[in-house]
């Protein structure tokens, strides 16, 4: 993939771990949000990243690391060799970037989103070139976790899914392909159960310690729901859960209480220092 220029649209938590692997991997990145605080920001957090990632061995030390230019609009990404949206949760937010995104780059070029649950049938039917939009939903964060979830859309296409599997190979991530839906196998089924855990708790059933050190102990699981709902952030729980509950009507995406609770009480998790647990202080 020599001579790729990555484009991701958001620089939040997912973009700037998107983009923190992409230079970790000698790739150059133009990284885009419309705050400029957040931009301003975004610089420094990559760099964090960067060094954590490399110091625990999950990027290569000897890899030069990519160019990393950051900016507020859109038009700066016209010579990028594929994009990859990373915005809120919302389906106007993304048609809107990816719309903005197809204007001003070549035909051909992979419109990647990263949804957690958006199907992306529905984000091609609002924006241009439907050939070239698809999902890589990364998980957080990407320069860890290296196996994707590669969603192809109802109209994506064969030279689409053959670009997006070759710059994940550069990227060192494995993709793992899978029709389209709300949530796709993750989220249908991840999203759910930090849901029903959240209400064992918000029903006075378990602490939040108790369901997650059986999930942990009993199951084997690496990491408990409700941690791993902290370490997603809370509010995107919430905007994923939403999307499930309107699409499918199941009564079981419905975002507990508590959940809503916490949301509008800014503790997001990890990103804001509080959500079920305590991260202040963590890396």
């Amino acid at each position: 993939m020599t001579g790729d220029r990555i484009a991701v649209l958001g620089a939040g938590v997912m973009g700037t771990g998107i983009a923190t692997l992409a230079v970790g991997r000698g790739l150059p990145v133009v990284l885009v949000d419309a705050d400029p605080d957040t931009v301003a920001a975004a610089r420094t957090q990559v760099s964090r990243q960067l060094r954590l990632a490399r110091l625990m061995g999950h990027l290569p030390r000897e890899e030069t690391a990519g160019e990393l230019t950051t900016t507020t609009r859109v038009a700066d990404v016209a010579t990028a060799t594929a994009v990859i949206e990373a915005v809120t949760e919302r389906i106007g937010a993304k048609t809107a970037v990816l719309t903005e995104a197809a204007a001003v780059t070549r035909p051909g070029t992979p419109l990647m989103s990263n949804t957690s649950a958006i199907p992306i049938g529905e984000l091609a039917a609002s924006v241009p070139r439907p050939a070239d939009v698809l999902g890589v939903h990364f998980m957080n964060p990407p320069y860890l976790i290296r196996t994707v979830e590669v969603v192809r859309g109802p109209r994506t296409g064969e030279e689409t899914m053959a670009k997006t599997t070759a710059l994940l190979a550069a990227l060192g991530q494995e993709g793992v392909i899978v029709g389209d839906g709300p949530g796709f196998v993750i989220n249908r089924i991840l999203q759910r159960m930090i849901n029903e855990a959240a209400r064992i708790v918000e029903e006075g059933g378990a602490s939040p310690e108790s369901v997650d050190t059986l999930f942990r102990r009993c199951l084997g699981h690496r990491t408990g729901p409700l941690a791993t709902g902290d370490l997603i952030g809370l509010d995107n729980v919430v905007d994923a859960l939403r999307v499930l509950h309107e699409r499918t009507g199941d009564d079981g995406y419905r975002p507990a209480d508590l959940l809503l609770a916490k949301v509008r009480a800014g503790e997001y998790g990890r990103k804001t220092g509080r959500g079920f647990f305590d991260h202040e202080g963590t890396p």
